[in-house]
């Protein structure tokens, strides 16, 4: 019976390499907001030094210059946040599902890396999810008066609950860790 377990152990485990072409697909989007980078950072020079109207990525309620070039920038900061996370997903999620990347002695390897498991990687994404959460509440504060009060307080209960969320992971993540150092 061991013998007969062993071609569908084998195909069991390759089984993994169905998720490359997922991978693969997170790296066409990080293509798409490098794109999508250049493109506000294009507007941005574009209404900062050549007085172009503001992008359509700022609320036409916006006239401010100085309000008009913070919401840009924070778009900006916003795309690479999402970014960083893209390639937490990619290079965390293939090491620890699909297979090793051999970056031991690599000078641009990781920090993060080495010690990277399923519950690191969920506490790491909790924690930039947190941050792209909180550049988009600090565009909805600045850009407050535009929106209704219903608006601004579902985006702070959306924004609470992903805080309260990566506490909860980073809690149950330590016990795990705990308990399994005791044992």
């Amino acid at each position: 019976m061991e013998s007969s377990l062993r071609p569908l152990g084998r195909i069991i485990f390759l089984s993994r390499w169905l998720q490359a072409p997922l991978y693969i697909g997170l790296i066409v989007a990080q293509v798409v907001y490098v794109y999508r980078f250049l493109v506000e950072l294009w507007h941005l020079i574009g209404v900062a030094v050549l007085g172009h109207a503001a992008p359509a990525s700022v609320p036409s309620t916006v006239t401010d210059l100085e309000t008009i070039v913070m919401l840009t920038v924070l778009g900006l900061i916003d795309v690479v946040m999402i970014a960083n996370l893209l390639i937490m997903v990619i290079v965390g999620g293939y090491e620890t599902f699909v297979s090793r990347l051999n970056l031991q002695g690599h000078p641009d390897q990781p920090e993060w890396l080495s010690h990277v498991n399923a519950g690191v990687l969920k506490v790491k994404l909790a924690m930039a999810l947190i941050g792209i959460s909180s550049i988009h509440l600090l565009k909805t504060f600045i850009n407050a008066g535009g929106l209704t009060d219903k608006v601004i307080l579902w985006q702070v209960v959306i924004h609470v609950t992903f805080v309260f969320s990566a506490i909860a992971l980073a809690w149950i993540d330590r016990l795990t860790h705990s308990t399994a150092n005791k044992h």
